[in-house]
């Protein structure tokens, strides 16, 4: 008894601090990437093996891939499973990442955010236009939408991901590396929580009670 008690309090916090801990596991690998890059002279000079990477944004890609692979690690170790959206995007990471390293070229790495955003966007339209709200299958675990709600919500993200990926490649292109990789920190994610949250009266009138909730 005292056992199913543990186990059952052990899934209620995982449960209370799992949005915390998602939202650190997704900052922490660009934390990694925007210290690395500014700090990437002084990386090399502490540890001259970074130089293998080459120069400060060779050095932020790959201590990147090596940060997203921990997030995604920590993520199946705790959770057992990956969620889908990171698991793609971690996957563009690496091959975009290895193309950066082994050809001494960033602008592997500066499409990623584009490819991985694009994708994402035709994927959710795309699944509109056939008539499935896609988005359902990944947060349906998270909250419950009626099937109006999901595909006003699914259609939102799917226009925001390509604002996000239109919006990469304006930065990347007509800014320095430095301003772009701030940008992916302190513009993306911001901009990504404010739209987020701006979801919220959406989620609520479309929100489906729980069955028996009225019952009890």
């Amino acid at each position: 008894m005292d056992i199913e008690s543990n186990s059952k309090e052990s899934e209620k916090m995982v449960a209370e601090i799992s949005p915390l801990l998602k939202f650190v596991l997704e900052l922490g690998p660009l934390m990694v990437f925007f210290f690395a890059n500014s700090r990437g002279e002084w990386l090399a000079s502490t540890f001259p093996v970074l130089t293998e990477f080459g120069g400060p944004i060779f050095i932020a890609t790959g201590l990147f891939m090596i940060a997203t692979a921990a997030a995604l690690t920590v993520s199946w170790i705790l959770t057992r499973k990956l969620p889908i959206m990171p698991l793609i995007s971690g996957i563009v990471v690496f091959v975009f990442g290895a193309l950066t390293l082994w050809l001494q070229n960033d602008t592997f790495i500066k499409m990623k955010p584009t490819i991985v955003n694009t994708l994402f966007g035709v994927i959710l339209l795309g699944g509109l236009f056939f008539g499935q709200s896609l988005l359902g299958y990944v947060f349906n675990s998270a909250f419950k939408l009626t099937d109006e709600g999901w595909r006003k919500l699914t259609l939102r993200w799917g226009v925001f991901f390509l604002f996000l990926a239109v919006l990469n490649e304006v930065v990347w292109r007509m800014f320095t590396t430095d301003t772009w990789v701030a940008f992916k920190v302190w513009g993306t994610m911001p901009i990504t929580i404010i739209f987020t949250m701006a979801q919220m009266p959406l989620v609520m009138r479309h929100s489906v009670e729980p069955l028996g909730k009225d019952e009890k």
